[in-house]
């Protein structure tokens, strides 16, 4: 980027800053025009005696008549006339440049009064930074005080005048607004004179700044000085998908850039055949279903051809335009595509546009079907008592391995029948029936491996260590014990 402030080379352009976007010291304006001419440190013998002059970097620009004693050029701070009082900006434009920037924002010359005073001194650049310095916390401030009157604006951004006797408070809004009231409560509050401007939300994004989704910084803000309309149509042009969130800037609007490239893109529309949306053949109908402008295609399939169905057909506009008169003089051609329309490719990998023809693999990589993990199934309550039950101490690891598994066993084995003994509806087979249940160690008495297995398990009980009963001292005997 490169401004009238900016440095400049022996050739006389200017150097810049090297941003693609905004100045990147913040010390240029918005909207400038290169002033080329002053620049050149030329004489111009039809000087012109306006100037234009920028206010807060930019954000509003006005005409004021330039007298010869002033001695202000383009760049120069200067304190010029105001309804108000007087104002401190910058010489953005001067000379002749200023007589076409005039004609394009239509104002005349009998329209321009007010006059440039003198270049500014240091107090006048002291209070202009006092001033700058009080914008933020008022427009906080007044944001506050229009919520609690309850008005349906939005105070976007507050601009004092160089002297701090007059502030302007831009908002936007969806309707009309009564504010006679909120204008009284801000002259109570800020002791300026106020005046309320209302603009709209792409002049507010213009005002404000910020960085859009290409990562530079917003167009408004910078370079484009005009609003033009912009619809979906445009989108629709280009093949851009209908989304709103995609398609609306940081305003709320559509995006301004759907327009830059509108024309180009209706110029390669040209070629493309009109109303080719189905084409006839002998194998089915086929429905236009894509088109790639630059490449100049255009992509069918077949509606009702249930062999063909999902195979998509690249078509060149000259074979689509053939077919398209077939169809009118009712002829209906074999196939749709042939080998003389085949769509070239391209074979030079040199070529940024070629087409690289990628192998499939989805047939030959098999992955194998790993066996599903089988759930373990979940222990009974009585199997988790048998198994306690059947728990050997350390003392005893040599022997506990070979009983303990033949002793769980048998546990099991004589507590099912039982407890299918003891769900018996009569209560005394039931009670009869669980007193002559036999103990474990004789289930198969004429077993030579049994009876061993179970003199080993009445060693194993008897050398295991005895509990300690707890004795409790503050209980009271019964009869005939403790005596």
């Amino acid at each position: 980027m490169g401004c009238s402030s900016c440095s400049i080379d022996s050739n006389g352009t200017p150097t810049g800053c090297g941003d693609k976007g905004h100045c990147t010291s913040g010390s240029c304006n918005k909207h400038n025009a290169y002033d080329w001419i002053s620049s050149k440190e030329m004489f111009d013998p039809s000087e012109y005696h306006i100037v234009e002059v920028s206010f807060k970097k930019g954000s509003h620009k006005e005409f004021f008549i330039n007298d010869p004693y002033t001695r202000s050029i383009t760049g120069d701070m200067v304190v010029v006339e105001t309804s108000s009082g007087y104002d401190v900006g910058r010489i953005s434009l001067s000379g002749e440049l200023v007589r076409l920037q005039m004609k394009k924002k239509y104002t005349n010359e009998d329209r321009v009064a007010q006059k440039v005073i003198r270049k500014a001194n240091e107090r006048d650049l002291e209070k202009l930074e006092e001033a700058r310095d009080l914008e933020k916390e008022t427009m906080v401030r007044a944001r506050v005080i229009s919520r609690i009157m309850g008005l349906d604006m939005k105070i976007g951004d507050v601009e004092y005048q160089g002297d701090k006797k007059k502030a302007t408070f831009y908002y936007t809004a969806e309707g009309r607004v009564d504010f006679r009231e909120l204008v009284k409560e801000y002259a109570r509050e800020f002791k300026v004179k106020i005046e309320m401007r209302q603009i709209g939300a792409r002049q507010e994004s213009a005002r404000i700044g910020g960085i859009g989704s290409c990562g530079r910084e917003l167009c408004c803000s910078t370079w484009l000085s005009d609003f033009k309309s912009v619809n979906t149509a445009a989108a629709r042009y280009q093949n851009i998908a209908i989304n709103q969130s995609k398609l609306s800037g940081q305003c709320g609007r559509l995006k301004c850039c759907l327009n830059y490239e509108l024309d180009t893109y209706m110029d390669a529309l040209e070629d493309f055949p009109d109303d080719a949306d189905l084409l006839k053949t002998k194998a089915g109908t086929l429905v236009l279903i894509k088109t790639d402008i630059f490449k100049g295609l255009m992509y069918y399939v077949y509606e009702n051809n249930d062999k063909m169905r999902g195979t998509i057909l690249a078509v060149s506009t000259t074979r689509a335009k053939e077919v398209k008169e077939m169809n009118k003089k009712n002829i209906l051609p074999k196939e749709l595509v042939t080998e003389d329309h085949n769509v070239p490719v391209i074979t030079d990998p040199d070529d940024e546009n070629m087409e690289h023809q990628y192998e499939d693999v989805t047939g030959q990589i098999e992955l194998r079907n790993e066996p599903k993990k089988k759930k373990k199934k979940p222990f009974r309550k009585d199997e988790r008592r048998s198994g306690r039950q059947q728990d050997m101490p350390k003392g005893n690891s040599q022997n506990s391995t070979g009983t303990s598994n033949d002793s769980g066993r048998t546990a099991r084995e004589n507590k099912r029948p039982n407890e299918r003994k003891v769900n018996d509806p009569n209560p005394q087979n039931r009670q009869h029936k669980s007193e002559q249940r036999p103990p474990a160690s004789n289930v198969n008495p004429g077993s030579n491996d049994n009876t061993s297995s179970n003199s080993g398990d009445n060693q194993q009980q008897n050398n295991a260590p005895k509990k300690k009963k707890f004795f409790n001292k503050n209980r009271k005997p019964k009869d005939g014990q403790g005596q």
